[in-house]
């Protein structure tokens, strides 16, 4: 089976790109680039050499705004004889910092360009989608565990482009519901890396989310973490989140495709998360333990849009895909700082 990776080498598509290749799917990954790195593509080839695993992919670097070059990979595809069977829709932007002072290059790029990309699959007769969504979508919410028909009310830009393009797939499907089959994958935050140490999480400047944060304080990439907050309603009175190891995330596209195989036609929404709730400094702790790295940390004001409590209720994609995370906040620590400690600069 063929299969197109929009943003194939990211951070998540990366690593779903070498669990499929390892499964023996032909992979084709579509990438702009803007914020990932061609050594990504290298270090994926390199592992699966090592292992002496034949695999096909080809890398193509392009713009999902860029119609003529997505419809070329459709139509090449089919010369060959080996129609692309389904696409994985990683590609987008993904700042919500960056969202707000650029929000129409958020809309272009994430919105404008996922219609692009659904129009040359209609064309090209393909009708298969794993849409890489987020739980941003949510918005300000303390009712946990965070459920799938729980209100939806994003409080940024890119979180309203990802409510934009679900919208538009549901509308999609119900216009021909004898032929789509849609999954949007709803994203907690993943974390931690391969346990090669190969490919991992490189944000570009300092990083927003807290476990590449902690990582490069490990690193000594950054001086010190800052914590926002040490009086929320919780048990230590950090702010409390779902961390899900990128290789259970990962798993679950592989999941989710054979989930969507199997179907004439559906369209679903599906959280994927660990399930659980892990505190700041549950996080900090458990860092330390697992890896001896000591992480020094100055409490700060909370951040306005900040909540005290958010996970996930993961049971749709536990009965639906027959998946479930399967590795510890312990194994996380382990693979993330592996990552960070062979790569102190990231891909650069």
């Amino acid at each position: 089976m063929k299969l197109l990776l929009t943003g194939g080498a990211g951070y998540i598509g990366s690593h779903t790109a070498l669990l499929l290749l390892q499964r023996g799917y032909d992979v084709i990954i579509y990438d702009s680039f803007v914020n990932s790195s061609y050594k990504v593509i290298n270090a994926i080839k390199s592992y699966l050499d090592a292992d002496g695993i034949d695999y096909k992919l080809k890398t193509i670097k392009g713009d999902i705004r860029d119609k003529s070059s997505l419809d070329k990979i459709f139509k090449d595809s089919i010369k060959e004889g080996n129609a692309i069977h389904a696409v994985i829709h990683f590609a987008g932007l993904k700042s919500v910092s960056e969202s707000v002072k650029y929000p129409l290059n958020y809309w272009d790029v994430n919105v404008c360009g996922t219609k692009n990309l659904l129009e040359i699959m209609k064309e090209n007769e393909c009708y298969s989608m794993v849409f890489s969504s987020s739980a941003t979508i949510y918005g300000l919410t303390n009712s946990v565990p965070i459920s799938e028909d729980q209100k939806i009310s994003p409080i940024n830009p890119y979180g309203k482009t990802k409510v934009a393009i679900e919208n538009m797939l549901c509308d999609l499907f119900k216009s021909n519901m004898n032929k789509w089959k849609i999954c949007s994958l709803r994203y907690f935050n993943p974390v931690g890396a391969h346990p090669s140490g190969l490919i991992g999480e490189d944000p570009i400047g300092i990083p927003s989310n807290l476990f590449p944060y902690i990582t490069q304080v490990a690193i000594r990439r950054i001086n010190l973490l800052k914590v926002f907050g040490d009086n929320w309603d919780t048990e230590d009175g950090s702010g409390v989140r779902d961390y899900i190891h990128i290789m259970d995330l990962s798993e679950g596209h592989i999941d989710a495709i054979g989930f969507l195989m199997s179907k004439e036609s559906i369209y679903e929404v599906i959280n994927l998360g660990s399930g659980k709730g892990y505190s700041v400094f549950q996080m900090i702790r458990e860092f330390e333990l697992s890896t001896g790295c000591e992480i020094p940390f100055l409490i700060e004001a909370r951040r306005d849009g900040d909540v005290a409590n958010n996970f996930a209720d993961i049971s749709k994609a536990e009965n639906l895909l027959g998946w479930s995370p399967k590795r510890s906040l312990k194994q996380i620590c382990i693979d993330g700082w592996n990552w960070q400690r062979n790569n102190p600069q990231g891909y650069t």
